[in-house]
């Protein structure tokens, strides 16, 4: 594979996470399984609190807002800057309350962005900010940034987070992302890509506004122990009752990592997988997804997931995937 295959596995893959656990998110994961758990795309059921409407196959805001930071990335020339992504955000939400979607900004990136209407400066509105809206759209930066020199990926990371997740937690999280992300793109195999991880996750928590809650590094740790010391099925199950599957960035992200780790060889069964946990599903596949592809590229994934996920959504990633690699 080249690095361009991987880079647009990265994309897609995230892409492929998001739109197959759209349909489960905020379920609980027995109901989930009740239904046969999941192994291909569908459409959210009439009655979905947030994605009733939505064919099969469709993404959420993860994807786009991801492909919105590479484009920000991309114009800034491998910087961010706050009061645009702020922008960028806002527009954002503007335009899916137009479509009449209900998946809009999440809880951190909705108070930043209040804060920034009400004067507060663009660089101070993410003080608060501790969920996992910043490691669900970080990917892109792990394409533009090599993890040879892990601080200034971290620093990168830390600059995308600025303007609503500017916290340790949150910072920590997005970097094992990141980091999980730009390794695989580099071609380094799942095991390595992971160790990275954690080593971001620790430079992370020391970056931002310390705030309290489980260290990130520390669970993912944990949820490579669970993947090796128990089956597939029981780790799972220790995954959903000990880490957790909420959109706090102390669970999601661990349980992403664990997703990967069960299924190192396997993008599209770690996917699967992760949407059918229960709880934020669509964020936590998006992000197994991204790295998964990240290490095995496109090819990683069935063609036909590929091109469904591509026509659903006029996905353009080429044209990012090519920019973001000339800024790395």
């Amino acid at each position: 594979m080249s690095r361009r295959d991987r880079a647009l596995g990265a994309l897609t893959g995230l892409a492929i996470g998001d739109a197959l656990g759209m349909p489960t998110q905020t379920l609980p994961r027995e109901t989930v399984l009740a239904a046969g758990g999941v192994t291909g795309f569908r459409a959210a059921a009439p009655d979905h609190p947030l994605a009733h409407g939505l064919p099969a196959g469709h993404v959420t805001d993860d994807t786009e807002q991801a492909l919105l930071l590479a484009d920000a990335l991309i114009a800034g020339g491998g910087r961010i800057d706050p009061r645009r992504l702020a922008g960028d955000l806002d527009r954002w939400e503007q335009d899916a309350l137009a479509r009449g979607s209900l998946d809009l900004l999440g809880p951190s990136t909705r108070a930043a962005i209040q804060a920034i209407r009400d004067g507060t400066a663009p660089e101070l509105a993410g003080t608060n900010g501790t969920t996992n809206g910043a490691a669900m759209r970080i990917a892109p930066v792990g394409i533009a940034n090599p993890v040879a020199d892990l601080d200034d990926l971290v620093g990168a990371v830390e600059e995308a987070c600025l303007v609503s997740h500017h916290t340790s937690v949150a910072i920590s999280g997005a970097a094992a992302v990141a980091a999980v992300v730009s390794a695989g793109v580099e071609g380094h195999p799942v095991a390595v890509a992971v160790a990275l991880g954690i080593a971001a996750a620790r430079a992370g928590v020391q970056r931002g506004r310390w705030v309290a809650g489980a260290d990130v590094a520390a669970r993912i740790t944990w949820s490579t122990e669970l993947a090796g010391l128990h089956g597939t099925a029981v780790a799972t199950d220790r995954v959903v009752s000990l880490i957790g599957t909420s959109l706090a960035t102390q669970e999601s992200v661990p349980a992403a990592f664990a997703m990967l780790l069960l299924h190192p060889d396997d993008p599209w069964a770690a996917c699967c997988a992760a949407a059918s946990l229960g709880g934020d599903t669509d964020t936590i596949a998006a992000m197994t997804g991204a790295m998964a592809g990240a290490v095995h590229g496109v090819a990683g994934f069935p063609a036909e997931a590929v091109a469904i996920v591509t026509a659903v959504n006029d996905l353009h990633l080429e044209e990012r995937v090519d920019a973001l690699l000339a800024l790395r």
